[in-house]
């Protein structure tokens, strides 16, 4: 085929996509009412075609569609420039740099607009190009804008121009990651950064746009985010695996978005117990296989030990119907696949993973797995091949804030904190709000670990909280489970403290998770196959579901010492509690202050499930050491 004959089909092709699209988008349009707050010259470097989307100048636009292809008459000098260019490209190539102005990570070429017309006729790649860069003024208010700052930073440190993100934080997590990237040591690329978009993204953007990855909302860079997320930043990128892998992976990314998620309370939806009531009518027709992961062992973990509980009951109560088998110790990293990985293999129906730290595992394996239900005990963002489970752990810590307040005698309460995430948070206001309705000169002193589970660091931090005057804390970790709470597989307690011994005095209250009633509860549903009923009947919008059951269905509870806590105090908490299993009171109605004062619930006002799943802030009579967010 001629270069005219390509101009004629071009041309051709230029004028239908006008008819849709328009003229292509010029920058000086862009710029008005813009103030750019530096220019810099960056020099020659290859760019991307298509993240080149316009033009400087209003009367070179009027020349292209919005696709860059060719608008002009045939008998026009354009089209025999355009016919030149054309040739040249077919016998030897375009190699002559064009020159753009480079404005929030997007390319309008002041000079070669034809060149860049040419190549996208042809599907081409990248072009050379001399950058000069606008930086406009920084507006917290606009989310590209912010975005393209973010950019700035991770450019400067590696040099990457080709991948872009559509939400905040993006490049701060790419470029985390790419810390610990380290290419074979035999590789000629010197650049590490070089490298890693050679042989590792664009592997991995090949793979996924001929998976159909472009017809998703969302860019190559924020998929290549997510799967960095599961499988990490590795080189070389299997092809043939990695192929294998993304059709399921890309299931994921139709939820990108975060507001996909409906979070199920059970107690929300009228329709549940409807379908527990068909549950009781359907005899079950298949035994299934279920496994539970478990981090440190039965014997010294109280919270393992609670999951194990809960196995034992779904055993008795679904004697014949469920044969289970468990996993303890598994390592509390990314080997932890390995072993969820031994039970998919052996044939398990079904997987409970105990521990948020195993969440990024457990969705590895549920890609592998498709037709294995996976679920992942944690508050976090649920997947379409693996669902998260979790309680309103903030509903009993608010009842042991109400003992501890009526308690303590300094107006000091220690909280022992992990790390400072939603649900912990959450766990730390509602405390705090229940200490304050009956003592409102309390004060809550937060100490964090750091670490989960962590026996030797809650001990360094009684001391801690000790020395600045508080006599009850909360959250503090029971190595053992004891002997009064062992039934409940209590793992942290409410302590007031012998001060001169630095030891637990009296053990007064502990929020209680009864993890069988959830077990059963799935499990009944998976057995009689409205398990993916409830999702459709909860799904209406497509969205991705969040179990998040609380004091209502029993999931969880409070224990508290009969002996210690006094009898008025217990009249107290029976009230409380039942107040919130009857939805008459939740710990979160305004009004409620944040420690700075700001109001974040008017008089009256409910903070909704999102919100406190969310959580970022502490309440006004919470002390916190060292917080970053």
């Amino acid at each position: 085929m001629t270069a005219d004959e390509h101009y004629k089909i071009a041309l051709k092709k230029g004028r239908s996509d006008y008819s849709l699209n328009g003229s292509l988008p010029f920058l000086e349009k862009i710029l008005k009412n813009k103030e750019i707050v530096a220019t810099i010259d960056l020099g020659i470097f290859e760019i991307p075609l298509k993240k080149i989307i316009g033009t400087y100048s209003h009367l070179r636009s009027v020349c292209f569609s919005k696709n860059f292809l060719p608008l002009m008459e045939e008998k026009s000098e354009f089209r025999s420039k355009w016919v030149a260019l054309c040739d040249s490209h077919l016998s030897e190539g375009i190699n002559h740099p064009i020159k753009v102005y480079e404005y929030l990570n997007q390319y309008f070429v002041i000079e070669g607009n034809k060149r860049v017309s040419v190549l996208k006729y042809f599907d081409a790649f990248a072009i050379s190009a001399e950058i000069i860069r606008l930086i406009p003024k920084k507006d917290k208010k606009n989310t590209r804008n912010c975005i393209y700052y973010e950019f700035l930073d991770f450019y400067n440190k590696t040099k990457i121009n080709s991948i872009w993100f559509t939400k905040k934080h993006s490049f701060k997590k790419l470029g985390k990651l790419l810390e610990n990237y380290e290419p074979p040591e035999d590789d000629l690329v010197n650049d590490k950064y070089k490298h890693f978009v050679s042989f590792v993204y664009n592997t991995f953007r090949t793979v996924y746009l001929n998976a159909g990855g472009q017809k998703l909302p969302i860019t190559t860079g924020d998929a290549f985010l997510e799967y960095a997320k599961i499988y990490g930043i590795k080189e070389p990128i299997d092809e043939i695996q990695l192929s294998k892998t993304i059709k399921e992976f890309m299931k994921e990314l139709i939820h990108f978005k975060e507001d996909d998620v409906e979070i199920q309370t059970d107690s929300e939806d009228s329709s549940n117990s409807m379908l527990s009531t068909i549950s009781n009518l359907i005899s079950p027709s298949k035994k299934l296989k279920v496994g539970f992961v478990y981090a440190r062992t039965i014997a010294s973990s109280g919270w393992t030990y609670g999951h194990e509980l809960g196995r034992q009951y779904v055993e008795d109560v679904l004697s014949g119907q469920v044969s289970t088998k468990y996993i303890e110790d598994v390592p509390e990293n990314e080997d932890a696949y390995f072993s969820i990985k031994a039970l998919a293999e052996e044939g398990y129906n079904v997987i409970f993973t105990t521990s948020p730290i195993f969440r990024t595992a457990t969705l590895k394996c549920a890609l592998e797995y498709p037709q294995i239900k996976f679920f992942n005990c944690s508050d976090d963002k649920p997947y379409e091949h693996m669902s998260c489970y979790f309680g309103r752990i903030y509903e009993p810590r608010f009842l042991t804030g109400l003992i501890a307040g009526a308690m303590t005698k300094t107006n000091l309460i220690g909280y022992s904190a992990t790390s400072p995430t939603s649900e912990v948070i959450a766990s730390i206001n509602s405390f705090a709000l229940g200490a304050k309705i009956v003592n409102p000169y309390s004060k809550i002193k937060v100490s964090w670990t750091r670490e989960w589970n962590s026996h030797a660091k809650f001990t360094n931090i009684d001391s801690m909280l000790l020395s600045k005057g508080c006599d009850i804390i909360s959250n503090r970790n029971l190595k053992i489970p004891r002997d009064e709470t062992k039934k409940y597989g209590v793992y942290s307690m409410l302590c007031s403290f012998d001060k001169d011994k630095n030891i637990p005095s009296k053990y007064l209250a502990a929020p209680i998770w009864n993890w069988g009633i959830y077990y059963e509860k799935i499990l009944n549903n998976i057995l009689n196959d409205t398990f993916g009923t409830i999702l459709n009947m909860f799904n209406s919008n497509s969205k991705l579901i969040s179990f998040w059951y609380g004091m209502d269905v029993g999931v969880v509870d409070i224990y508290y010492s009969k002996k210690y806590v006094p009898i008025e105090v217990q009249r107290l908490v029976e009230a409380m509690k039942k107040m919130i299993t009857t939805y008459e009171f939740t710990p979160f109605m305004g009004p409620i202050y944040d420690n700075k004062g700001n109001l974040k619930l008017e008089e009256d006002e409910v903070a909704p499930s999102e919100d406190i799943l969310s959580m970022k802030w502490f309440v006004d009579n919470v002390d916190v050491d060292e917080y970053v967010e």
